[in-house]
Order: C-alpha cells, then sequence, then structure tokens
C-alpha cells in the first residue's frame, strides 16, 4: 500500500513535454495491447475520427466558385437550351448549401460530444461510445457552442486581416497600376503574410490547449470553458515555459506520427492495389477468353468489388492511426495531471471518475 502511493505521488508530479512522452507510450501499449481487442481499436478509431484526433483542426474550405462573369459565359444559354430551369437550378443549389452548412453544425456538435468519449476512454483505458454519449450531451454541447464562436470569431478575423490591407491598398489606387507599385504590392504581401501566420498560429494555439487541458477540467468538474480557460491561465503563468516546451513537443510529434502513418497507409495501399490489380487483370482476361463483356450486371459486380476494396482500405488505415488517436490524448493528461490535482488523482486511481456504469444485459 505504501509502496502504491508513493508511486501515486511520484506519478502526480509536474512532468516536463518531454517526459510526458515516455508515460503516455506505456498507457497506449497498455490500452491498444494488454490486450488487442479489434473492437477497441474500431471504436477508439471512430470516435478519434469524429472528435477531429485525426490531424483535421483546420477549417474545410470548400472548393465551389460562383463564375466571375455569369452574363458573358456560356453556361447559362446551354442550361437554358437543355430545358433546365434557372430558378429551380438556383433552388437547388441553395438547398444544397443549406443542406451542408447543417450537416456540418450536427457533424461539429457529434465531434463536440465525441471529444469527451475520447477522453474517457483513454484515460479509462476503455471505450464504451453508447452508455458515455448520454453523459456528456451536456459537457459536449457547451464545447459546441464555444466552438461555434471560436469559428466564427476567426473567419471575422481573417475576413477583418483581408479587408484593411485591400482597403489601404484600394484608397492608394494601387490596383489601377499595379506595375508602378510592384515593390510596395511585395512588401505589403511579405507583411500580411507574417501577420496572417501570426494569427492562425495563435488561434490554432487556442484551439490545441482548450482541447488538451479545458475539456479535462470541463469533464471532472462540469465547468463550462471560460471558466476552464481562468483556471487554466492561472496555472500557465507561473510555468509559461513548461506549456510553450508541450506546444512545441507537440508539433514536433506530430510531425514525426504524421510521416510513420503516411508511410504505413502508403505500404497498406501498395499491398492491397497490386493485389487487387493483378487479380483484376486476371479476371478481366478469363471473362474476355469465355466471351463475357460488359454489361449491367458485370459493370454492378466491379462497382461492388471496387467499394468493398475501398471500404477495406478505408477501415485498416483508420485502425492505423489508432495508436495516434490514444497517444495524444494520453500526451497531454500525463503532462496536465501533475499540474491538475483532480486529474492526478483519478489517473493514479486515487479518486474514481464520475461515470454511469451500463447495465448488463
Amino acid at each position: 500500500m505504501l509502496l502504491k502511493s508513493l508511486a501515486a505521488a511520484r506519478c502526480t508530479l509536474a512532468l516536463s513535454a518531454v517526459d510526458s512522452i515516455t508515460p503516455a507510450l506505456e498507457h497506449t501499449k497498455q490500452q491498444l495491447f494488454r490486450p488487442f481487442r479489434l473492437g477497441q481499436w474500431t471504436k477508439l478509431a471512430f470516435v478519434g475520427l469524429l472528435a477531429g484526433e485525426l490531424g483535421a483542426n483546420g477549417f474545410s474550405r470548400s472548393n465551389f466558385q460562383p463564375p466571375v462573369h455569369p452574363g458573358v459565359g456560356p453556361h447559362l444559354p446551354a442550361l437554358g437550351s437543355l430545358g433546365i430551369d434557372h430558378f429551380l437550378l438556383a433552388g437547388m443549389i441553395v438547398a444544397a448549401v443549406v443542406a451542408a452548412f447543417a450537416v456540418g453544425i450536427i457533424l461539429l456538435y457529434v465531434g463536440s460530444v465525441m471529444r469527451f468519449i475520447l477522453f474517457d476512454s483513454v484515460l479509462s483505458k476503455e471505450c464504451h461510445i453508447r452508455w458515455e454519449w448520454s453523459r456528456r450531451l451536456s459537457a459536449g454541447w457547451r464545447y459546441f457552442a464555444w466552438k461555434l464562436g471560436y469559428i466564427l470569431l476567426t473567419v471575422a478575423g481573417a475576413i477583418v486581416l483581408v479587408g484593411i490591407p485591400t482597403g489601404i491598398a484600394l484608397a492608394n489606387g494601387w490596383f489601377h497600376q499595379p506595375k508602378e507599385h510592384l515593390p510596395a504590392f511585395i512588401a505589403f504581401g511579405a507583411v500580411l503574410f507574417l501577420v496572417f501566420a501570426s494569427f492562425f498560429l495563435v488561434t490554432a494555439v487556442v484551439l490545441v490547449l482548450t482541447k488538451d487541458f479545458v475539456i479535462p477540467q470541463m469533464a471532472l468538474e462540469d465547468i463550462d470553458v471560460t471558466e476552464g480557460w481562468r483556471r487554466l491561465w492561472a496555472m500557465m503563468k507561473p510555468e509559461q515555459g513548461a506549456y510553450v516546451a508541450y506546444v512545441v513537443m507537440k508539433i514536433v510529434l506530430a510531425f514525426v506520427v504524421a510521416i510513420l502513418t503516411g508511410v504505413a497507409t502508403m505500404i497498406l495501399g501498395l499491398l492491397i492495389a497490386i493485389p487487387s490489380a493483378a487479380l483484376g487483370i486476371l479476371a478481366f482476361l478469363t471473362g474476355k477468353s469465355e466471351g463475357m463483356t460488359w454489361n449491367p450486371q458485370t459493370i454492378a459486380l466491379a462497382v461492388i468489388v471496387v467499394g468493398l476494396l475501398l471500404a477495406a482500405f478505408f477501415y485498416l488505415v483508420s485502425l492505423i492511426y489508432v495508436p495516434a488517436i490514444v497517444f495524444f490524448p494520453a500526451y497531454s493528461i500525463y503532462f496536465f495531471a501533475g499540474r491538475y490535482p483532480r486529474l492526478g488523482s483519478v489517473l493514479n486511481g486515487l479518486q474514481a471518475p464520475q461515470r454511469v456504469v451500463p447495465i448488463a444485459r
């Protein structure tokens, strides 16, 4: 008992960004390989994907661009000649945009709840999506509201950063004779790039710190994001260097993991693509020799086979990312446990996390 208490006390010491790597790796090994459970890997892949733990922390940008000169291009007459009503087409486009926006909002909310489920899953080394979901709806809603405001403020900030220099350029007449103002354009562009880079770096760091250090407080004490940030700011003031080192180390680790997972994904793709292509060519030649031709049945069969291969590939790729999905939350937990006593107590078994025990059926 004394040894366990000493070990717990040692684990609750504030670890540095470098020292937190070893226990996080050990935690990942224990959760994923001792024992290996394919069902848990699949659940963690699903949760990590929706929680945005696969590196998708930026904003998705739409590739849709409206025509620059709608009255000149040949598209509208072509559509009219095909009998397509322009108002109906506009209504369909608006409906598609609204539907995409609605789906994005829903996924943002689902991802907010999944962020807490991922934290619980890594902390307890068990992933139970169904009964964790109902427990984390309230906290997920608060995080969703904050994240929605964060996105709106980030977009507004980017618009302001673009609008101000554009207004200055217009006021000085730089667009009328751009060649004469080329040096000013280059200098202004360089400054604007630095401002944009700094702006998006700050917003990215804010999001990372919120996910890594505010979410645990919300999960364990049922507080909102504002209160979590107030507490976190007080923790960060005396240890600014430690938190800066954490952010830098996490960037380095993310870069290393991206290389490893990229190589593993490429190898997996080759292992699936080469035999599949060989079997496909063999099947094609065999079918041709038997007099088979492309018809609705053979085309449907080919589509089904390709779809199954793609589904298997994407499933296996998601499994490749599971160690990273577990490691990075574990890394933040071990770094933060020595600085946040409630988390340290739960991590070391001195305090049980508040959770709803599922009823055995």
